[in-house]
């Protein structure tokens, strides 16, 4: 799972990417492109291994991109070309005053960059169409379905409305490859100064789209200390988690994101799908073989398996169950999958 984070100049971007991953850069480094991977915490791997006790326990990664100054900087599609193969963005807002600042306005920033996205989709629509229309005239058949669904795209962008609005248009399979900028789901995340940690009433953004706020600075200071310093650094400044904890936790909930897990001989591993996924797509996450020869799932809940204490007692107690391709992964299964190709 990729973020790109994006923002208006000055936004406190790179502030917010080191706040997320606990990393710092000299300023000749953030001139660069800067990638970042961080585990997600789930003490429920460590669980699991207290049981299993194996080599190896492997979290999900989340991995978080900005673009270089250079990029963000040009005036040309570097940047998009950066960001398209995010699978979410977030979008930084300043909320906070500073010396040479303009007056803070927030609104109005994310107004004028979320403009810039959508008329990088429309051009990107408007050329596809061309090139359709010109194969046409060539003899070359068309997809009806996807010069249908550019078309409502073109609708949509020229009334200045992001795609990620319309689920049918921003999870269309046949768009997937465009990388449509506005059809990504997006977090605002509002850098508030180190005092306040209240989401402005701007109910026409805050209505409309999921937003969070981040002490930037502040959170960015938390980011480079011990456990020890951290822990009495969050209690002084009332934070009840940090920023990295708080991002994930909002991501997955925006995203519909729950997590299942694998126990294999040498390790522990936890996996992220889509909320309501059925298990023979779960099993492509893992490999492709595992769908292809999907079989069955063997699959017991966590919190049943907690309470066994063994997977073998968890069969005894009737928790362990078989599982067909159409049956829906639940948030903290414990799936093996059988599978023959």
């Amino acid at each position: 799972m990729k973020f790109g984070i994006i923002g208006l100049p000055r936004s406190g971007k790179s502030t917010i990417f080191e706040a997320l991953t606990k990393t710092m850069a000299a300023t000749e480094s953030k001139l660069e492109d800067r990638i970042a991977t961080i585990k997600v915490p789930d003490d429920r791997v460590d669980r699991l291994n207290q049981i299993y006790k194996l080599p190896k326990t492997i979290y999900v990664q989340i991995e978080y991109f900005l673009a270089g100054t250079k990029i963000r900087e040009a005036k040309d599609q570097t940047l998009w070309t950066a960001v398209r193969d995010c699978d979410a963005l977030i979008h930084v807002l300043r909320n906070h005053a500073g010396f040479g600042f303009e007056e803070k306005n927030p609104y109005a920033d994310f107004i004028k960059f979320d403009q810039e996205l959508i008329l990088n989709d429309f051009v990107v629509t408007e050329k596809r169409l061309e090139r359709i229309e010109l194969d046409q005239q060539r003899g070359k058949e068309m997809n009806p379905e996807e010069h249908s669904l550019l078309v409502e795209c073109r609708k949509q962008l020229e009334n200045e409305v992001p795609l990620r609005r319309f689920p049918q248009l921003a999870t269309a399979p046949l768009l997937k490859g465009f990388g449509f900028l506005s059809a990504k789901p997006m977090l605002v995340v509002f850098n508030n100064e180190d005092d306040d940690d209240t989401i402005p009433e701007i109910e026409e953004l805050t209505n409309v789209e999921d937003c969070l706020v981040i002490r930037g600075k502040l959170e960015q200071e938390l980011a480079q200390m011990s456990s020890e310093e951290a822990a009495e650094f969050l209690t002084e400044f009332n934070i009840a988690a940090s920023a990295m904890d708080r991002v994930i936790q909002h991501s997955y909930q925006f995203l519909d994101l729950i997590s299942f897990f694998t126990i294999g001989k040498k390790e522990i591993r936890a996996w992220t799908i889509k909320k309501g996924t059925p298990a023979i797509d779960a099993a492509e996450v893992i490999h492709t073989d595992m769908k292809r020869g999907f079989i069955r799932a063997e699959v017991v809940a966590f919190d049943d398996l907690m309470q066994a204490g063994s997977y073998a007692e968890a069969r005894k107690n009737g928790t362990v169950r078989l599982e067909g391709k159409t049956y829906t992964v639940q948030d903290g299964d414990v799936i093996y999958f059988r599978f023959n190709v």
